[in-house]
């Protein structure tokens, strides 16, 4: 009988931007993989990889109780009909509201903390108020027996541990790999010098930041190319108005080019890759841009210090701070021998250490252990007089 291994994600998008290697990992060593999402344009996408959708109502961002109440129903009707031996919360959302549906089910749990979210990110009032309500569910929810957590680097297992859990029971994976077959070394690009930014417009994701640093650099008389590839995310607090985006376009030296669908193309026409991040799992758009053969600027935070090492594939600046991200953007593009042994050494890292080939094995490996220790402890309850 085949092995169901079920996804919770809340957005189809995240989890083919986000998750799909690790999925077609399970597939291939004889999972049958299940997606529990809110469909909005990727039906034909996972059902094409031989996965089973699963459509389900979902609110991100709300805190309306009754649209808590109405997910977490649909999920526990979900669990109960597909009964499957591991479900795989992906993000704290989906983790709080998959690990309540699955409160006394016959199911081994794998909560994956993608970063810690907008109530351990921000320093906006609602996020300190939600803050000491979001440690005490999670104390509750990831200590229960038959549960597992997954995070991507040291600093949020540390956060993890500080709620009580012990080490034997959170597990650490970079990533959910990257295809370092299709994402090859890409030759820098003609014309002006060019920062690439790839993600969310979120406040937390650095972009004013950004913004800012880039009119540093041009009062400086240093002339370069804004490219911002990304949307709005109005569900997440941090999301950045659009009228703030208008203005920001006004620049004739800044572009918005919105949702990228090969993330090639940006890449292509940039010469270095930036995301001056609050902080981070670990982001998804360093680990392509250093496949793509790019020096990186980031903030020293969590997340963005696991693939940008400071000198040696690119450079790490505080966070929040435009001028030394202005200093760092400015000394890279004024030296293309350091960018090419940053570029060199960001290539090698990420083939090393963050494949998907690597992360596949890694996760199918913690499927099959949550799974092994599941069935031991089933067992040994049997037998129990």
């Amino acid at each position: 009988m085949a092995r169901k291994l079920l996804y919770l994600v809340s957005e189809d998008w995240y989890f083919l931007s986000h998750r799909l290697p690790m999925a077609r990992a399970a597939r291939d060593a004889g999972y049958e993989v299940h997606v529990a999402t809110r469909v909005v344009d990727g039906a034909e996408r996972i059902n094409a990889e031989g996965f089973h959708l699963h459509p389900i109502p979902w609110r991100r961002g709300s805190l309306d109780p009754f649209a808590f109440i109405t997910t977490t129903r649909a999920v526990r009707a979900l669990y109960r009909s597909i009964r499957p031996a591991i479900v795989h919360h992906v993000a704290f959302a989906p983790s709080v509201t998959g690990s309540v549906a699955a409160l006394g089910l016959p199911m081994a749990k794998l909560n994956a903390l993608a970063g810690l979210g907008f109530v351990f990110t921000s320093n906006s009032l609602k996020a300190r108020l939600l803050r000491p309500v979001a440690r005490a569910v999670l104390r509750f929810l990831l200590g229960r027996p038959r549960t597992m957590v997954l995070v991507q680097n040291p600093d949020d297992e540390a956060v993890v541990l500080q709620l009580g859990l012990s080490a034997g029971d959170i597990a650490r994976i970079p990533g959910s790999g990257v295809d370092v077959d299709h994402l090859v070394p890409l030759p820098e690009p003609d014309g002006a010098f060019t920062v690439g930014f790839v993600g969310r417009l979120l406040y937390d994701k650095g972009v004013a930041t950004l913004v800012e640093a880039h009119t540093l650099l041009q009062q400086r008389g240093h002339a370069l190319r804004l490219l911002v590839a990304g949307t709005p995310d109005p569900s997440n607090p941090a999301s950045i108005p659009q009228s703030v985006i208008d203005r920001w376009r006004e620049d004739q030296t800044t572009t918005f080019a919105g949702h990228i669908g090969d993330i090639r193309t940006v890449w292509a026409q940039s010469h270095l890759a930036v995301l001056p991040s609050r902080r981070e799992g670990l982001p998804k758009s360093l680990l392509e841009a250093a496949a793509c053969g790019r020096a990186m600027v980031a903030t020293d935070v969590p997340g963005c210090r696991e693939i940008v090492r400071d000198g040696i594939n690119g450079l790490l600046v505080p966070a929040d701070d435009a001028p030394a991200l202005a200093d760092a953007i400015e000394r890279l593009s004024r030296d293309a021998a350091l960018r090419r042994q940053f570029a060199d050494a960001a290539r090698q890292i990420v083939c090393d250490e963050f494949s998907s080939a690597r992360v596949g094995r890694d996760i199918v490996a913690l499927y099959d252990r949550l799974q092994a220790t599941d069935i031991a402890a089933q067992r040994t309850r049997a037998a129990a007089p």
